[in-house]
């Protein structure tokens, strides 16, 4: 006799059974065996028996393949192909077996029916207006709960929710009509074609509102973007298309990349909206969003997401082919860039640009592929049914609420216009354009079925007449609130404007307060097992402590960060290896020998320095630089009291997050009026290591500086850096804060400090010479390693006559500070920038003018370093020391 069958082995073996129906050399050969000794058992039931498995595999079926045959464009351009697998016949079944009465499995509507009313439901539910994939999904409770959903029977909307639809429609295409007269010529990137949006964003609201969410941050791209400002969020037109800055404050930007927030009004409470600022990339505000999303979440204590929520509009071209979509799918689920789900809606043109052949758009089916990934639900819906829309949206938010976790939705819709307002699409897409230019809207559509269904004909005019009133007497069309969110959990950055970079802060560090922040983040825990090199590293941390050995760039980073926890400042750190370093040297998280990470086998220390002290993370990131990077910054642009570090492996790492650099972190103040306090590490330095793993590309940072934008320091010593992080918390300043790092640095005895660096003193834009020299003929400015190049072949010449200065900050460049300091060197004729960098690269083009302004009328400025190069390094070492032994001999040249 057989054993029962515990519930989660009847999901896995009923799961195993729908593959194999599906397509039985997915299983393994037992497997086949079992299940095709169930289909056909002996004597006079075999036929029955195998009637009835093929019913379930038509069922399978149409769970798999029926959106291949739902209607979903609102065009109707394409024939639907036939599917053989969802045809009756496939299986067998004539016209006489309609009447047949069967078994449905887990058939949600219907437990045992007719085939005739089986197909009935399963047409329905599948290739209707709404359509779903889903049966990749490998959770079978997730899998179970949007059976549920899907097969469980149509909602009907009552009249009140109708009409409030139509309103919502009406908004969306009176606007866009409106601004088309009004606006004449201007881009807006309209709305039109694809007007569900707004009703969908409105349910969302209420019905997110409904389950406790109390704020939602919003991501899209230009298209419908003015659509969303006024209807859904509230801001005035006059505000959109009549704003005029000062230029002394800010550049601006276009209309269509603004950002807003407001609080607005639902039913069951008032809820928290922020359009997030968006360039013109098309999908990179995505992980800009969820950054943003955490911050939010952390600040409120909102583990699982409950009360903050993500929701992410995407273009179909984009959203197939941008990469910085995947990257951030892919990361969603990890341990540092959770925000328990996000609520996605492509809205899907089926056009990009100018292409709409999907030969040439994708390689996937549908442009919603890239999200099986993660094997996130795809609710596929016709934009011309709103009511679908409405219903995907609210098994989009019960489904995220119920697992945490991502979900689509994708809005097959057209675009009315080109590109912009100004486009003729019918150039490269014709027919397509015919069928656009015949559609009445899909307003009118809706209209029409709600007057057919009793509705009085005459209020779909009117509720036009009344909202175009609102509009010509300018009204705000969304009602303003008064909440409490200011107050309590909104980011205050009032306090860090109007401030120079000079503005003074005390980073030292009392000696008993270092000490003891020291011994705690030095203090093995008894049941860790460190490895025998992490052993030595603390070993000597702890002598570091006591006084008895220099403080190397590691332990002053860890202190660092630890004194910050103490005075009142959460950090978070990321990037690949960013746990242990790159380079081996920063160890903020130990690893037991021998337990794994998961089973107490993870370490850091400074997240045990006090009880209830601030949060500290450091995340080992996935292989990301673009989508990470945008995430740091959304999240430290929504937080300006916590210290958020991004971490390069190399600095040249950094070049495939360029867009978030142009684009968000040198210019989101300027064009948008947004501060950023996000640290970057970029490791920085020729060391014969050829040119992928030399440079942080500093020429690209100094070339994005203006207007105070960020600050681009490379520090030289472990106090400067122990001094610069904390000056960037502690000064009442954000401004992104870029460091050259170094690598054989990070171990060299040069750069180490005496303990006393860190109680005593502060950041130095500039380090003058350290040596008391008789005369001076030359004074040689430098940044970053090459000053110990410098200082040894100086000692190893016996030379007593070259001044060494170092610039430690290159932006904002410290002119009053150098200029004073030059004039001590009178007797220097000459001022020599010496870089490792090609002349191309590096700083000296960028602050050629800063240092012609330093100089005295006495004092003549000349370079000595690498020629022009295409390339940041060489790649074979001898030539790497030819070429630095011919810089230091002209440098020290009589």
């Amino acid at each position: 006799m057989h054993q029962p069958i515990e519930s989660e082995q009847a999901d896995w073996l009923e799961s195993l059974y729908q593959q194999y129906l599906l397509n039985s050399q997915s299983v393994s050969t037992d497997w086949q065996a079992y299940f095709a000794h169930l289909a056909t058992p002996a004597g006079s039931e075999a036929v029955c028996d195998r009637r009835q498995i093929s019913v379930l595999q038509l069922i399978n079926a149409y769970r798999f393949l029926g959106i291949r045959q739902a209607q979903l464009d609102p065009l109707q351009r394409r024939e639907l192909s036939a599917i053989p697998e969802l045809s009756p016949e496939y299986y067998g079944f004539t016209e006489a077996d309609m009447a047949a009465v069967f078994d449905t499995g887990s058939l949600v509507a219907l437990e045992r029916g007719t085939l005739a009313e089986i197909l009935t439901i399963l047409r329905r539910t599948y290739c209707g207006t709404l359509a779903a994939e889903y049966m990749y999904i490998s959770d079978n409770a997730r899998k179970r709960w949007l059976q549920q959903r899907l097969e469980g029977g149509q909602v009907v909307l009552d009249a009140m929710t109708q009409q409030r639809l139509l309103a919502d429609l009406t908004a969306a295409e009176s606007l866009e009509r409106f601004l088309h007269t009004r606006y004449v010529g201007q881009k807006r990137f309209s709305l039109e074609g694809a007007e569900t949006l707004i009703p969908m964003l409105q349910h969302l609201i209420t019905g997110a509102a409904a389950q406790g969410v109390a704020e939602i941050v919003v991501g899209m791209a230009h298209r419908g973007r003015i659509n969303v400002l006024v209807n859904v969020m509230g801001k005035p037109l006059t505000d959109i298309f009549d704003n005029h800055q000062d230029a002394s404050a800010l550049t601006g930007d276009v209309k269509y990349h603004q950002g807003f927030s407001t609080d607005v009004t639902t039913p069951t409470g008032v809820v928290h909206l922020a359009l997030a600022f968006n360039p013109s990339h098309l999908e990179i505000v995505h992980p800009v969003v969820r950054g943003s999303v955490r911050a939010r979440q952390q600040r409120r204590g909102d583990v699982l997401g409950n009360e903050v929520m993500p929701v992410i509009i995407h273009g179909d071209a984009a959203f197939a082919g941008q990469g910085v979509v995947m990257e951030s799918l892919n990361m969603s689920e990890t341990r540092g860039y959770d925000t328990g789900g996000a609520v996605h809606i492509v809205i899907n043109n089926q056009i990009g640009f100018t292409t709409s052949d999907t030969r040439d758009s994708r390689s996937s089916l549908y442009c919603t592929d890239v999200a099986k990934l993660i094997e996130a639900p795809v609710l596929h819906v016709n934009g011309d049914d709103p009511e679908a829309a409405v219903r995907a949206i609210q098994i989009a938010l019960d489904y995220r609420r119920e697992f945490h976790k991502n979900i689509i939705i994708d809005l097959v819709c057209f675009r009315k216009h080109g590109h912009n307002e100004q486009d003729e699409p019918a150039v490269t897409q014709p027919l397509m354009y015919q069928r656009v230019n015949a559609h009445v809207g899909t307003r009118q559509l809706y209209a029409d079925k709600l007057v057919a269904g009793g509705m009085a004909a005459s209020l779909p005019a009117q509720l036009i007449v009344d909202y175009r009133a609102r509009l010509e007497s300018q009204q705000c069309l969304v009602a303003p609130t008064v909440s409490l969110y200011k107050r309590n959990y909104a980011a205050h950055w009032e306090s860090y404007r109007e401030h120079d970079w000079r503005h003074p802060a005390d980073t030292a560090v009392a000696s008993n307060k270092l000490t003891e922040l020291g011994e705690k983040i030095t203090t093995v825990p008894e049941r860790l097992s460190l490895h025998p090199r992490v052993e030595k590293v603390v070993s000597d941390r702890r002598a570091m402590v006591r006084g008895e050995q220099l403080v190397d760039w590691g332990m002053a980073e860890n202190l660092a960060y630890a004194s910050l926890l103490r005075d009142g400042y959460p950090i978070r750190i990321a990037g690949q290896d960013s746990g242990r370093g790159t380079f081996f040297h920063r160890h903020a998280v130990w690893h037991d020998q021998h337990r794994e990470r998961w089973d107490a086998g993870e370490y850091v220390p400074l997240q045990h320095i006090y009880p209830n002290q601030m949060n500290f993370i450091v995340i080992d990131t996935l292989l990301s630089e673009l989508a990470v990077l945008a995430f740091e910054y959304g999240y430290a642009s929504t937080e300006p009291d916590e210290l958020v570090v991004w971490e390069a492996q190399f600095g040249d790492f950094a070049n495939g997050a360029q867009v978030v650099i142009d684009q968000f972190i040198a210019s989101g103040e300027t064009k948008w009026g947004r501060l950023c306090g996000l640290t970057l590490l970029l490791p920085h330095g020729q060391e014969g290591q050829g040119p992928e793993h030399s440079s942080a590309r500093l020429e690209r940072y100094l070339q994005l500086c203006a207007n105070d934008n960020m600050q681009v320091c490379q520090p030289s010593n472990a106090g400067q850096m122990f001094h610069l992080l904390r000056r960037q918390m502690l000064r009442p300043y954000r401004k992104p804060l870029i460091v050259m790092t170094p690598k054989s640095l990070l171990r060299a005895k040069q750069a180490n400090v005496p303990l006393t660096a860190l109680t005593t003193g502060s950041f130095a834009a500039l380090i003058d010479e350290t040596q008391v020299l008789p005369r001076v003929r030359r004074v040689v400015l430098c940044s970053g390693k090459v000053y110990y190049d410098l200082l040894a072949t100086r000692e190893s010449r016996g030379i007593t006559d070259v001044a060494l200065v170092r610039i430690e900050q290159l932006y904002p460049f410290p002119r009053i500070e150098l200029s004073a300091m030059l004039a001590t060197y009178l007797s220097a004729s000459e001022v020599v920038w010496l870089q490792e960098e090609p002349k191309n690269q590096g700083a000296w083009f960028a602050i050629q003018h800063h240092l012609l302004a330093c100089v005295s009328a006495t004092q003549t400025l000349r370079y000595i370093g690498r020629d022009f190069s295409a390339s940041p390094a060489v790649g074979y070492p001898d030539v790497y020391e030819k070429q630095k032994q011919a810089y230091l001999d002209e440098v020290f040249a009589a």
